[in-house]
């Protein structure tokens, strides 16, 4: 059945699409002209938007173009339902769904893939989140977002959503270049893509990009340098095809921490500020006079790491994609990638802040002095008073992590048969699903004490005692996470392996389409974890790092790995999910769908270091319920498609129970969270104007805790409402349109006292092409210079009114020339 007047396949973003697409979503454009196009993203055979029993949204290419988003995590926040906060640069975002918690960092109960497949197995792997290795430059085609429903059964560890970046196939011939150069900031970018065929049947496409300079935020040197090529070749044969495919990926990035700023008024209604000479949308804690962290490696050598590397991964990858009509209604396919992924984590986090005396004199006793130890002024005796410019200092353990290997080699076999029954039809698969994932890190933090300085200009400082001795080395505390109690020197050396066999039934009847599906995930986890924490060995020693012979009072404090105590991990796990969902269809351009869901995920290295996991032999004392979360979703809702206007809204509900981990005293403590709510998803076209706009409405909250006192309390950072429109007018020779992204307040904390203030950020776009296949653009992130806290670490005001938050960047004004040929 085809649906006669569909407006287009993305409700929310189609205003973001030009007149023409290019390449591979020309085809897209006519599918959804006729209302046909086809949804690949965890479903069972590719279905239409408004037959389906799913929420699915779309982004095109051209409007991952127009919104030049600066990361994959900002294109995400233009998605309804999906919570994400995209404040900490090219990666390290925390992804949420539908009142779905985000109770660690991450995405813990997203997927995020590439053309069907997880890019990392685990969303939410302890500084090596899935967004860090992705990029959505000109090789995407196209965003597909699937939030609940079916995502639970057709990808493992994804009862939430799959979000997935399905890239050009060089279906159509064409290609682009384009230079960009940052108007206000210094970024300097080369995007490039090229598509068609190379004889019958037989297809291509390359693209990728580079980007180099200081980015968005003055931190004083070039800490943005990398970038990505991707590339594919397709041969189409009577009945199938296969395609091979490959990803390298080597970029550098700064990942911003929460940082200190100034808050005053009431833990409801809070008045946050910038601290003077420390801008919170345009400074970091970065900068050129942070001299290299020095620190015992993995095996406990002494090494040397450098701050400025922030976020830097690297990504090999190459795979295969085929799929044959064997006849009689069977069709195989078959999804195949090895990803060698690497790389490292190297940001200061601000342990605590305050004026500069009682910093120095909270490391070297009362009566301490303060000597730069970095900088213009080193040697000198700074005067506490000022220091910085606001007479602060900022206690920091750099979160200095070394990602040896996160190699991913993943498989996706499917069976689908299609049949006619009485009246209808009948469309059957199943498959086998297994998945390899390596965590091999290196915690290896240190501890310094730094000025709280903006512009780059950050330097260490050293602390004297009263008697003039120094109780620091060149801005070091200690060698270890001091701060923390000399925790968290790890290694983890762990394989997890992730087998899963899938099957579905949908049968057509006329206009109601019914379908159900189910999913058995096991699996084992296998290797060793090495730490100083409690129960792991002496993990505080002595090395002399200077060679003079003697042994500082910081290096005193050197965290040392226990290498003859490594641990065993050794245990299995299973979980089963099934989603049960119905579209009937009122009229050709109206359907009524419902869904009720069970899904699970597999908490994976989350979970180590934890009684989940026995220190003895690696097992689960309490059997995999403590390395198993699970979410049970309920949704229903309206599509409609016709006369110019889209309107999806559903009503959702989502039980989510996980088990966590206090670290004092170390226990596990199982929470339970519940969340009602409502997403509204529409647009409206009338000529060469287009409107849209997405708002979610959620009442989440806390069922079951440790704490007692946060039962019936909102969960950390869940606002009430998340909204994004857009309106976009195209003319033959320009194209301007502006975006906006916002939220209601939410709290800090599950505590529920300090609020983050509601915020809206505009982000505009014009696109001027004075001849053919040349176009002149501007692109504005954060228009009018809008500063949104997405996190903060306090649950309450303290009392010297300093607050670690992160916020949003501040306005970025991006001018870039293409030539499509």
């Amino acid at each position: 059945m085809k649906i006669r007047h569909a407006l287009c396949a993305s409700a929310a973003l189609c205003s973001l699409m030009s007149p023409a697409l290019a390449q591979d979503n020309a085809a897209a454009e006519t599918a959804e002209a006729e209302g046909t196009e086809i949804i690949v993203t965890a479903v069972a055979r590719g279905q239409n938007r408004i037959e389906s029993s799913v929420s699915v949204s779309t982004i095109g290419s051209q409007a991952i173009t127009n919104l030049a988003a600066p990361s994959s995590a900002d294109l995400i926040r233009q998605i309804p339902g999906i919570r994400s906060e995209a404040s900490g640069g090219e990666g390290n975002a925390n992804i949420a769904v539908r009142g779905i918690p985000v109770s660690t960092g991450g995405a813990r109960y997203i997927q995020l893939q590439e053309d069907g497949l997880p890019i990392l197995e685990f969303g939410d792997i302890i500084f090596g989140n899935a967004d860090n290795f992705l990029r959505a430059d000109r090789s995407v085609a196209r965003v597909e977002a699937v939030r609940g429903g079916s995502a639970s059964t057709f990808a493992s560890n994804a009862p939430g959503a799959v979000i997935n970046f399905i890239s050009k196939t060089g279906e159509q011939e064409g290609g682009a270049i384009q230079g960009s150069v940052g108007l206000d900031f210094e970024t300097y970018r080369l995007d490039f893509d090229y598509g068609a065929a190379l004889g019958n049947d037989l297809t291509f496409h390359v693209g990728g990009f580079y980007r180099t300079g200081e980015g968005p935020r003055d931190i004083g040197y070039n800490g943005y340098d990398g970038g990505q090529i991707k590339a594919n070749i397709t041969k189409r044969f009577d009945g199938g095809y296969v395609r091979f495919h490959a990803k390298y990926l080597d970029d550098k990035t700064p990942t911003i921490l929460p940082q200190p700023v100034f808050v005053g008024g009431s833990n409801s209604n809070p008045d946050y500020n910038a601290i003077p000479g420390f801008n919170p949308r345009t400074d970091s804690l970065y900068s050129p006079f942070l001299t290299p962290a020095v620190s015992l490696d993995g095996d406990n050598n002494p090494a040397r790491y450098d701050f400025r590397d922030g976020l830097s991964v690297k990504s090999l990858a190459f795979g295969i994609e085929s799929e044959i009509d064997v006849g009689s209604g069977w069709t195989l396919t078959n999804r195949f990638r090895f990803a060698d992924n690497s790389g490292s984590f190297q940001s200061p986090f601000p342990a605590s802040a305050g004026t500069a005396q009682s910093i120095a004199n909270g490391i070297g006793g009362a009566g301490s002095s303060i000597v730069f130890a970095t900088g213009p002024n080193a040697g000198q005796t700074a005067n506490a008073a000022n220091i910085g410019g606001n007479g602060l200092l900022t206690n920091v353990v750099v979160f200095n992590t070394r990602l040896n290997s996160l190699d991913n080699v993943t498989n996706d076999f499917r069976v689908n048969k299609t049949f006619d029954i009485g009246g209808g039809a009948a469309n059957f698969t199943t498959g086998f699903y297994l998945s390899r994932q390596t965590v091999d890190t290196d915690w290896l933090w240190t501890s310094h004490v730094q000025t709280v300085e903006g512009d780059g200009n950050a330097v260490l400082v050293d602390i004297r005692n009263a008697a003039g001795n120094l109780v620091t080395q060149n801005g070091t505390v200690g060698f270890g996470a001091t701060f923390f109690g000399n925790c968290c020197r790890r290694n983890y050396d762990v394989d997890y392996s992730t087998y899963a066999p899938f099957a579905s039934l949908s049968l057509e009847l006329d206009r109601l389409t019914i379908d159900a599906s189910i999913r058995y995930d096991y699996g084992d986890a296998s290797g060793t974890i090495t730490g100083s924490d409690t129960g792991f060995g002496v993990g505080v020693g002595s090395f002399d790092f200077n060679n003079n012979g003697a042994i500082s009072t910081a290096e005193g404090q050197t965290s040392v790995l226990p290498l003859g105590n490594a641990r065993p991990v050794n245990y299995e796990f299973s979980y089963l999910s099934f989603s049960l969902g119905a579209n009937y269809l009122l009229t050709d351009d109206l359907g009524l769908f419902a869904r009720y869901s069970q899904g699970g995920r597999h908490t994976a290295d989350r979970s180590l270091f934890s009684p989940a996991v026995s220190t003895t032999d690696g097992s689960l004392p309490g059997g995999d319920a403590g390395v198993i979360a699970r979410v049970d979703q309920l949704e229903a809702g309206l599509k409609y498609q016709g006369d110019g206007l889209s309107l999806f809204a559903t009503g959702f509900f989502a039980k989510t129970a996980e088990t966590n981990v206090e670290l004092a005293p170390l226990e596990l403590f199982d929470t339970e969270y519940e969340a009602f709510g409502f997403e509204l998803e529409g647009a409206y076209r009338t000529g060469a104007f287009t409107l849209s706009a997405g708002a979610t409405w959620t009442d989440a909250e806390i069922k079951d805790a440790l704490d007692l006192s946060t039962i019936g309390n909102k969960p950390r950072r869940q606002a009430d409402l998340v909204y994004q429109a857009t309106a976009q007018y195209d003319a033959d020779m320009f194209t301007v349109g502006a975006n906006v992204v916002g939220t209601t307040d939410s709290f800090t904390q599950d505590s529920n006292q300090l609020k983050l203030p509601a915020f809206a950020q505009v982000n505009a776009f014009l696109a001027f092409r004075p001849i053919e296949r040349i176009e002149v653009g501007l692109n504005a992130q954060n228009l009018f210079n809008a500063t949104g806290f997405t996190e903060a670490e306090e649950g309450s005001i303290p009392a010297n009114g300093i607050v670690r938050a992160r916020s949003i960047a501040g306005r970025t004004v991006l001018a870039s020339v293409r030539f499509d040929f």
